[in-house]
């Protein structure tokens, strides 16, 4: 009968653990790189706006692909009230050849551009029965047929709030004020600093002149001389 080796069933079953867990690590790494390089898409930072009525809006939307695309599916809908309506839809056949779009809504003109990697579209004279949440969504076939969507809502006014600048106007204000008080310390600063450097130029330069005049004074008057006039008067 075959004796089985406990020690060995043990570090088999060690190495089957670690396979497995490389093999676990490996396949999240794939996700993680697919997932971060794969399809979005972005309809800004802003996902929000408040037209006036009668105006004319974009409705702003982009997508990025690391991959690359091929034959990108685009479309957008509006939500009425949970039922989705179609507004427009189109593909992108790769990055260097421009949109081609179908659209369904008579106030509405497409403004994408496969160069911007752009798919928004504008909606013309806008009404108050426009107003609601736009989706913008995209497909990848060469990501597997991955697919991402943004929402973006547009809110329909009479008309448009004013915007009250007095704080932002009293900042500047004063801003500008503390920046004009020192620009005129620093000119009364360096004015001073000039004048007393002159000052001191002169005083210095007087005091040479001084030095220099009491010397020509002294000689001129004999004192120079002392030691000669105290010689002895010379034998016959």
């Amino acid at each position: 009968m075959a004796s089985v080796d406990s020690t060995g069933l043990i570090v088999s079953g060690r190495l089957r653990s670690g396979d497995l867990l490389h093999a676990g690590l490996a396949v999240a790494l794939l996700l993680g790189v697919w997932s971060v390089g794969g399809l979005e898409v972005s309809t800004g930072k802003v996902n929000s706006i408040e037209a006036l009525n009668g105006s004319t809006v974009l409705l702003p939307c982009t997508f990025t692909s690391c991959v690359g695309i091929k034959n990108l599916y685009f479309d957008w809908h509006y939500n009425d009230n949970g039922t989705m309506i179609k507004l427009c839809e189109g593909k992108i056949p790769d990055d260097k050849k421009e949109p081609s779009a179908n659209v369904s809504h008579k106030r509405l003109e497409f403004v994408g551009s496969s160069k911007n990697k752009n798919i928004s579209i504008l909606l013309w004279n806008i009404t108050f029965e426009d107003e609601g949440k736009y989706i913008c969504f995209a497909r990848n076939p060469k990501e597997n047929n991955r697919n991402h969507s943004a929402t973006f809502t547009l809110k329909v006014v009479d008309q448009l709030k004013e915007v009250d600048n007095t704080l932002t106007v009293i900042i500047v204000s004063v801003l500008g004020g503390v920046i004009g008080l020192v620009i005129i310390v620093m000119v009364i600063k360096s004015l001073v600093v000039h004048t007393v450097s002159t000052s001191l130029t002169m005083v210095i330069n007087n005091k040479e002149c001084l030095v220099s005049s009491s010397g020509n004074d002294n000689t001129e008057n004999g004192l120079s001389g002392a030691k000669a006039d105290n010689k002895g008067t010379p034998k016959a």
